[in-house]
């Protein structure tokens, strides 16, 4: 699957967000190792705090599924901007903690810009399980 498919896949699932309060929609297409797409979008509350992006809609929805952590191959995440939509710091983290380092993140708006990246350069010097246990993974 070429980026502009999972582009493609991301704008399908921000159709599907519920934001009653914000109105924007925000769309995520996460592609596994065996080829499946798990789709995420944004999903408000009233209480603010409990709002899930759709960037980790998609990657929990996968690991709920079955899929093993950091063996995911590539994210797209999509909405209503300007310029191509970049993930927000808390999805940052979870990207870095349930993906590799090196996987492809596609970010676009609906006018069909993309700016391509990885999950290491959204988040450099970010805090991983190497911090925790003095540097072990036990």
């Amino acid at each position: 699957m070429d980026k502009q498919q999972l582009v493609g896949l991301a704008m399908e699932a921000r159709e599907k967000a519920y934001v009653p309060y914000s109105n924007f929609k925000v769309g995520s297409a996460l592609l596994d190792s065996d080829g499946h797409v798990h789709q995420g979008c944004n999903i408000e509350n009233a209480a603010y705090g409990p709002t899930n992006c759709a960037e980790r809609t998609a990657l929990f929805r996968a690991v709920a599924d079955g899929k093993t952590p950091r063996t995911f191959r590539a994210i797209a995440v999509v909405g209503d901007t300007p310029s191509p939509i970049t993930p927000c710091g808390v999805c940052r983290q979870v990207l870095i903690e349930l993906c590799a380092p090196d996987m492809p993140v596609y970010m676009a708006n609906l006018q069909g810009a993309i700016i391509e990246t990885t999950v290491a350069e959204l988040l450099p010097g970010a805090f991983t399980q190497n911090d925790l246990n003095g540097g072990t993974t036990d």
